[in-house]
């Protein structure tokens, strides 16, 4: 545990610390969700996931550590009540294609892990990959009570808000990237496929020749789903929307993309339906700006058919963040899960070397910056690849219902912090 007396930012504005965990010395993080008091944080190096006891924010205690299978990712996870759904994927960073990042982040992954080939078999592949299901009922003794197999490289990301219904992206054999996957939940110790989708061009299996360039992700990042609409973040092919109303036969509404020119990555469509707003979000991927500035995007969604570009978030200019070293840019959202902090004019992000900022767009057309917070430089690099820079990389940010703010890095543990 640390407080605001043993660490200081190097930047904050109407944001102060609460409370800092380093996780029991596994202080890389990447999604982190809380639920009744608890913390769960998945891992880009630890193997496995963490639950942190934050009942005390200002005291946070490691509760469980639960390592992941051989060669395997836990870096997102959803809760809801009793259940903890995590996925299982190939360890890319452990992988020795990808030490470079630039390999993960360009071209079509499946080639690049072997997976699109159609003839490949699966044999002899030394990773787990679907979907766990923990009970979480004893937050500090998870207890795997489930888990779907799928044949490829693994799930991504999860899209989990409690009831029958549960939405992945997954690498599978025959396809070039992720593709877009719903879950049958009706019992949780045997979620099942139901459903897919995915963008034409992304079937090798079945013949299909992408249309787009080889040096682009055209993957879903994962979607958010409200009501029979799923809000699909597709990388390099920007925003998809998805009707789901037949979870086992879902259909294109529309899909957009604005990348070129802008540079791609699209990584979060978050909905704000009582608003008819979509605010999505382009993660930097690549060190000193290397993949261009990247921006959130406000979207005017009266016709769902055809949402609109209206406004951009403003970018930090305290200091030159391109020139401090790794990714400058947006990398994730507050996604306004239920029961947690939901709210419509409040836009919580983190932006890697620029810490977590949170934006008031009550006027849609032109968001403003009310508060941030930039964590100091890690005590240490988790990172083991090789010339990683030694700054801070905020990943991910959960709000809670009371408000309080849940930051994690992939370097630099769990931050708690409160808006002043």
């Amino acid at each position: 545990m640390a407080t605001d007396r043993h660490i200081r930012p190097e930047f904050a504005r109407n944001m102060r610390l609460v409370g800092y965990s380093d996780q029991a010395g596994r202080s890389d993080g990447v999604q982190v969700m809380v639920e009744r008091g608890h913390a769960y944080v998945g891992h880009m190096f630890s193997k496995g996931f963490s639950v942190i006891d934050v009942r005390d924010p200002a005291n946070p205690r490691a509760a469980a550590y639960v390592a992941a299978p051989p060669n395997t990712w836990n870096i997102h996870l959803q809760t809801h009540g009793d259940l903890l759904l995590v996925i299982e994927a190939k360890d890319m960073f452990a992988a020795s294609i990808f030490q470079d990042e630039r390999a993960y982040y360009t071209g079509s992954l499946g080639e690049k892990v072997g997976t699109a080939a159609p003839q490949q078999a699966s044999g002899g592949r030394d990773w787990t990959a679907g979907l766990s299901v923990y009970d979480i009922s004893r937050p500090e003794a998870p207890r795997k009570i489930g888990f779907m197999p799928v044949d490829g490289g693994g799930i991504h990301r999860i899209w989990y808000t409690g009831g029958r219904w549960a939405y992945v992206s997954a690498l599978l054999d025959g396809f070039t990237d992720y593709i877009f996957m719903t879950v049958d939940m009706s019992d949780p110790t045997r979620p099942v496929e139901a459903g897919r989708f995915w963008l034409e061009g992304m079937n090798a299996a079945a013949g299909e020749r992408p249309s787009w360039t080889s040096g682009r992700r055209f993957g879903l990042h994962h979607a958010i789903v409200h009501g029979d609409v799923a809000y699909a973040a597709w990388r390099d092919a920007g925003m998809v929307l998805i009707d789901v109303k037949d979870r086992h036969a879902p259909r294109k509404i529309v899909h957009r993309n604005w990348s070129p020119p802008f540079g791609g990555g699209t990584h979060n469509c978050l909905p704000l339906p009582d608003r008819d707003l979509i605010v999505v979000l382009d993660e930097a991927v690549l060190d000193n700006l290397e993949d261009g500035l990247k921006h959130i995007w406000v979207m005017d969604a009266r016709e769902i058919s055809n949402p609109i570009s209206i406004a951009t978030f403003p970018v930090p200019r305290e200091i030159d963040y391109a020139r401090k070293g790794g990714h400058f840019g947006p990398h994730n959202l507050h996604e306004n899960r239920p029961g947690s902090f939901v709210n419509s004019n409040l836009v919580f992000a983190t932006y890697q070397n620029a810490g977590i900022r949170v934006f008031d767009i009550a006027n849609p057309y032109r968001p403003e910056e009310i508060a941030a917070f930039v964590p100091p430089t890690p005590a240490r690099l988790m990172d083991h690849r090789p010339d990683r820079p030694h700054v801070v990389q905020s990943s991910d940010v959960f709000v809670d219902a009371s408000g309080l703010i849940y930051a994690t890095d992939y370097n630099a543990g769990l931050y708690i912090l409160e808006m002043t």
